[in-house]
């Protein structure tokens, strides 16, 4: 399996950060344990609003849209799943 993300933050203040980050999830075989079909398996796509009081201490909110894909999907069906949805993320983002 491989996982792709990229993620750019946009400064709207000094503190307020917007970011956009998309995410791919492949999988070079069929895993049926996992309910994961071989080729592109998922898509993820969202913005994340970020205020960040020091740069080690950031709470976020998120709107986050995933899609299953190709065998994926046709494998969620059968289970009787939606292969896509939205999701709310509230976080914190912290370093140290």
């Amino acid at each position: 399996t491989a996982r792709f993300e990229a993620e750019y933050d946009l400064f709207l203040t000094q503190r307020l950060i917007l970011q956009p980050r998309v995410e791919a999830n492949l999988s070079a075989q069929d895993i049926p344990e996992l309910n994961i079909g071989a080729g592109l398996s998922t898509v993820e796509a969202g913005l994340r609003l970020r205020y960040q009081f020091i740069p080690e201490f950031a709470p976020y909110i998120g709107l986050e849209y995933e899609a299953k894909t190709g065998e994926t999907a046709d494998i969620a069906r059968l289970a009787g799943e939606d292969p896509d949805g939205l999701k709310i993320a509230v976080g914190l983002r912290a370093w140290f």
